[in-house]
């Protein structure tokens, strides 16, 4: 149980800003053997979607930061950023398993208020995706 604990909270950082490597526990976590790959992959994706939501909550209120000299990003940015992800749509956040790309993608997503069902529908499509990649090629591997 600590191992599926330990694999959430690894997913759930990993899609922070904050530098996580969800996809090594994952691949050791199938290597031991232990618990069923379908269980260690929804434990996966959902913290890491989980993640995605606090990125998500935090883009909601980026935008009132967005005048102080501390902030990281320019006005500008800010705007290009918010064009792009109005141009290209809610369906770019099936690509929020793209390391760095997708959680500004996720952060963006609250900026430009998108529904949360919709958000956690895309988000857990892409991430749930990547992560039965990972397992399916890491268990070929150990074939």
């Amino acid at each position: 149980m600590t191992e599926l604990i330990g694999l959430f909270f690894s997913a759930m950082v990993s899609a922070s800003i904050l530098p996580g490597t969800s996809e090594a526990v994952l691949i050791y976590l199938i290597s031991t053997g232990t618990t069923a790959i379908w269980v260690l992959v929804v434990v996966a994706t959902v913290g890491n979607v989980a993640g995605s939501i606090i990125n998500w909550i935090l883009g909601l209120y980026v935008e009132r930061f967005g005048d102080r000299k501390w902030f990281p990003v320019s006005p500008d940015k800010l705007d290009k950023a918010q064009r792009w992800f109005s141009r290209y749509g809610v369906y770019a956040l099936l690509f929020s398993w793209v390391p760095l790309f997708g959680d500004a993608l996720t952060l963006f997503a609250g900026v430009m208020k998108t529904k949360l069902l919709t958000f956690i529908i895309l988000v857990a499509i892409g991430k749930g995706a990547r992560y039965i990649v990972i397992a399916y090629t890491t268990s070929a591997i150990a074939r």
